[in-house]
């Protein structure tokens, strides 16, 4: 039987991962996940491919409020948006309306990072389509890279694993769902599951960025990684390693359920 094992957000952006027993699916995806983001001064996003330092920053929520912690610098906690303090941020080629967080939330990141950053929430009303050429018209995602959900299984770590010379955690690839139970790289072959009443139709191959190459406890690179998936993991050019999903309907999502596949391509 095929279950899910992990779940996990990443409430801000390229920064640390929560993981979590359960959640709530909503029209963004898992609850509060990549519900913020970091900017620069230009309005455009900022990610570990140039700031590696920004897989060490952690985050908390407690009833939707966001709390902040990284070595050497005290927490903090974020107040609720302001609705009037409204800006544009840039996500690759999509301008969004955002909250902006106040200065001294962006002093605490421009802090830490050692470059001018600013904090913006993604508003409930804003419309970030999801690229048409994979979903239907009205499927959105939040400050995500393109869709809400990433799905990988446990087997296909294992199986990268056994190639490494010293084995790596799921988080480098920072998932949303994991499952096991299933062959190595089986969900390439997946066209539509169900995990606990919710159908997902899985949409397009993850292609991967430097980011897995950044270990998330130590922001340091290693070349291994990615060369080693380059070897069998090339599709189009491209490494590929996990796949995006799109859910249908609304629903909650708990570590234990099995997962059914409905569809393979």
């Amino acid at each position: 039987m095929i279950t899910l094992s992990e779940l996990a957000i990443y409430p801000i952006k390229s920064t640390a991962q929560i993981s979590l027993t359960k959640s709530l699916i909503g029209p963004f995806g898992l609850d509060m996940d990549r519900r913020w983001m970091l900017i620069d001064e230009a309005g455009l996003m900022l990610t570990q491919r140039k700031h590696p330092r920004m897989c060490l920053i952690k985050s908390s929520l407690n009833n939707a409020q966001l709390t902040v912690s990284a070595e050497g610098m005290q927490s903090l906690n974020i107040m609720t948006p302001d609705p009037q303090k409204l800006i544009k941020a840039t996500v690759w080629e999509d301008t969004c309306r955002a909250y902006d967080m106040g200065n001294s939330v962006a002093e605490w990141f421009s802090t830490f990072l050692k470059t001018p950053a600013r904090l913006v929430y993604f508003p409930a009303d804003e419309i970030r389509q999801v690229d048409l050429d994979y979903a239907r018209k009205g499927d959105i995602t939040a400050f995500s890279d393109a869709f809400p959900y990433l799905l990988i299984s446990q087997a296909s770590l294992d199986d990268l694993n056994s190639r490494l010379n010293s084995a790596v955690e799921m988080k480098r690839f920072r998932p949303n769902l994991v499952v096991t139970g299933n062959q190595a790289f089986a969900e390439d072959n997946w066209k539509q599951i169900r995990i606990g009443g919710i159908v997902f139709n899985l949409v397009k191959p993850c292609s991967r960025c430097v980011i897995p190459s950044i270990n998330p406890d130590t922001a340091e690179k290693t070349a291994e990684i990615l060369k080693t998936l380059a070897a069998y993991r090339m599709r189009e050019n491209k490494i590929c390693f996990g796949q995006n999903l799109l859910a249908d309907g609304t629903g909650e999502l708990k570590v234990g359920m099995e997962v059914e596949v409905i569809s393979t391509y």
